[in-house]
């Protein structure tokens, strides 16, 4: 089986359902089909950096990693081109 993927908005729209709208962790797991722990490792990511909670495609460091080399890449090219 394959993991699940959720969107950034998805996950802030689930722990806006626990934490502004009041609704028991348990209850939106269920009524989300997730399991209890995700809601609170999303709000804990969340909580612990809010702007690079949920970048979508791996943690903030390798993204920087990607964007150098392929910052280094087109570099390259223009001045071997």
């Amino acid at each position: 089986m394959q993991r699940r993927k959720f969107s950034r908005e998805f996950k802030l729209e689930t722990i806006r359902l626990v934490k502004d709208r009041g609704v028991a962790v348990a209850q939106a797991a269920r009524d989300l089909n997730l399991h209890e722990n995700v809601p609170r490792k999303w709000d804990w990511e969340f909580a612990a950096d809010r702007q690079h909670a949920f970048p979508g495609h791996g943690k903030p460091e390798q993204q920087k990693i990607d964007q150098l080399l392929k910052q280094d890449m087109i570099e390259g090219v223009a001045t071997t081109g």
